[in-house]
């Protein structure tokens, strides 16, 4: 009993520790340009474990994008929570500030970009629906928000993907400054917020 414990542990771990490397390396190469082998690498797991691990490349994927999900709904629960006023625009306003601070990880941003342009294999565009089904039911039962302001909510937040995706907030151009004005931008560790 204990044996089985002791592996069912192990295997847990090893599978946390695949997801975490699968969610930065399908981040930086995308789900066609990246190989189950890269993913295996970067864990420092063998290739045929990942594969006793996860029945392919498509659900090591899904995994990824779940994790991702996962951050992103815990963000917004933390956000609401610290909202200062219990208002529908002050908890969506709390909950933009904690998603705003979770996508200067620039992992998590890719991933999602590279999902929503791998929706054309079912199984990623369901995971994509799910998770944002999820984002959409959480941000209306913890604001009470109407269905006009959280529809704008997450098409403000599919707005700061596009910005932070272009690092807009460092050009220097009408069009930039146009799309940037009164939008809020964490960076990644290190840099400076605008």
């Amino acid at each position: 009993m204990n044996e089985e414990r002791a592996t069912l542990s192990t295997s847990e771990a090893r599978r946390e520790t695949v997801v975490t490397s699968a969610v930065t390396v399908f981040a930086q190469g995308g789900y066609a340009g990246t190989p189950i082998t890269a993913v295996a690498e970067h864990a420092r797991i063998s290739p045929a474990y990942v594969f006793k691990l996860f029945t392919g490349k498509v659900s090591l994927f899904v995994a990824a994008l779940e994790r991702c999900y996962e951050r992103i709904l815990g963000a917004l629960e933390d956000g609401a929570a610290q909202a200062t006023t219990q208002t529908p625009a002050g908890v969506l306003h709390a909950m933009g500030e904690a998603y705003a601070a979770l996508i200067a990880d620039r992992d998590l941003l890719m991933l999602q970009v590279h999902a929503q342009a791998t929706t054309d294999i079912p199984e990623i565009a369901e995971a994509v629906r799910d998770g944002t089904a999820r984002i959409t039911s959480l941000a209306t039962s913890r604001s009470r928000a109407s269905a006009a302001q959280v529809q704008r909510f997450v098409a403000y937040g599919q707005l700061c993907h596009l910005l932070t995706t272009l690092d807009a907030f460092s050009v220097d151009e009408p069009w930039a400054a146009t799309l940037t004005d009164g939008v809020r931008h964490h960076p990644a560790e290190g840099g400076e917020q605008t």
